[in-house]
């Protein structure tokens, strides 16, 4: 193959097709790595594949470990154990680790170092300067790179610099690499001093990911094109095109998912209300109090308990007894004298159910360890009607005849980037745990080979 007779730098500087430089590289390098917070592996999946050849992991959950050892065929012995309890490493070319992400997480405290999660980073700064590899690789939650805890990054970039190490933090969406959830990781890489020139020659790697509908990665649902309507940002948002979308919302076309929420509202947004037999009248009081809870008239919170005065200043005909049916419907409910709906949490979504994702979507939710209330769709809807008949369509077709189910343990791991040759953890709720736990061995892959492409481990 005459391509494969250019020179590394002519390969480095690009003058080499993307694909053939992957497979050239991951063919022809070999590397030493450890896998500390190993968690189920998704470090390992993708530095294997790459000419990796891993001496040992750290981890502290056993089940984590099961999970890694029944995968990797790993000897017990290669466990390396508890990371505040390892005095040395072996020396390695490259050591990696998702450190917990707890402490720096926007959904959590952020307590930072003040957690003792937070402090792990000291065991990785030690155990690196300990071993000194060529290069290292930290993931971690985006709330690290959070500009509330900017100086907590600041801290751990220069305590590496202290060490030896010429070191570059960066985000990485899983979204640009090919896996179907929005889902940005801070990097930490860090490339010893001597060996400033392969750091020169380093950039995160950018993704250009082409997807596929959701359905590619489900089973028992058909895998549909559809065709999508244009409509104006009007007729879809009303007066303004509200800022607080999500990344994957257009402005111009129908969403591909539904959200049961009774605090919010759009075109594909359900509320209690339409869920169950209620008048004209019942809906006008819901929507009266939807539109002006967030009024600070009525006080400083994002939704404000409203007193039956308060509704009176709206409604003026509003008699006391439409309120109490509203209460007995389980609408409503009494706070203080005031009234609020009864699903008052955004996430906590409609009976158990969040987020409705349609199987042309071309992303799911963010998986977590926690867990989520938001499943995928099992069958299609005419994407080319009216925003009021899609909707009237989606609570006929799919709600009331409960063509909906979460995710099951195979989509989990297809959704998160695992090969289909991964073998999960046996019990459901600790495998989805896993998976929410894990890193996206697709970013992974893409990381390593921008680091391998430096020559850093010729």
């Amino acid at each position: 193959m005459q391509s494969l007779q250019l020179s590394l730098n002519d390969i480095i500087n690009g003058r080499f097709e993307s694909n053939p430089v992957d497979d050239y590289f991951a063919a022809s390098t070999s590397f030493t790595f450890i896998d500390l917070f190993a968690g189920i592996g998704g470090f390992r999946i993708a530095l294997d594949e790459v000419g990796g050849k891993c001496l040992g992991f750290s981890e502290v959950d056993k089940h984590c470990i099961a999970t890694y050892l029944g995968n990797f065929g790993d000897k017990e012995e290669s466990s390396l154990g508890d990371i505040t309890k390892i005095d040395r490493l072996p020396h390695v070319d490259l050591i990696v680790g998702g450190v917990p992400c707890q402490s720096w997480s926007v959904a959590g405290k952020m307590l930072g170092f003040d957690d003792p999660r937070g402090m792990l980073w000291h065991d990785c700064i030690r155990l690196v300067e300990s071993s000194k590899p060529r290069v290292f690789i930290f993931e971690n939650v985006k709330g690290l790179y959070d500009q509330r805890n900017r100086q907590n990054l600041e801290y751990i970039l220069q305590r590496f610099r202290d060490i030896g190490y010429m070191v570059e933090a960066g985000l990485l969406n899983s979204y640009d690499f090919g896996v179907p959830q929005i889902r940005s990781r801070v990097f930490i890489v860090g490339f010893r001093k001597d060996l400033g020139r392969n750091f020169e020659l380093f950039s995160f790697p950018k993704g250009s990911a082409v997807h596929e509908n959701l359905a590619k990665y489900l089973d028992g649902v058909e895998n549909r094109e559809i065709t999508r309507k244009k409509f104006s940002p009007h007729d879809l948002f009303g007066e303004y095109v509200p800022k607080a979308r999500n990344a994957f919302q257009k402005e111009d076309e129908l969403n591909d998912f539904f959200v049961m929420c009774d605090t919010r509202n759009g075109h594909t947004t359900i509320h209690s209300w339409e869920l169950i037999d209620t008048t004209k009248r019942q809906k006008e009081i819901m929507l009266t109090i939807l539109k002006n809870r967030r009024r600070k008239t009525y006080g400083d919170k994002d939704g404000n308990p409203l007193s039956y005065e308060n509704l009176r200043e709206i409604l003026p005909d509003l008699q006391q007894k439409e309120l109490d049916e509203l209460v007995d419907l389980k609408l409503l409910r009494i706070t203080n004298d005031k009234y609020e709906f009864a699903n008052s949490k955004n996430s906590a979504g409609i009976g158990g159910v969040y987020r409705m994702y349609l199987p042309h979507s071309k992303i799911f939710s963010t998986l977590t360890a926690t867990g989520t209330k938001d499943v995928i769709v099992t069958d299609y809807i005419n994407t080319e009607s009216s925003p009021t008949e899609y909707k009237d369509e989606f609570i006929d077709k799919i709600v009331r005849k409960r063509k909906f189910r979460p995710l099951t343990v195979a989509e989990t791991q297809r959704i998160q980037g695992f090969p289909e040759s991964f073998v999960p953890h046996i019990d459901e709720i600790i495998s989805k745990k896993q998976f929410g736990n894990a890193v996206s061995p697709p970013v992974i892959k893409a990381l390593a080979l921008s680091i391998i492409k430096t020559g850093v481990f010729v």
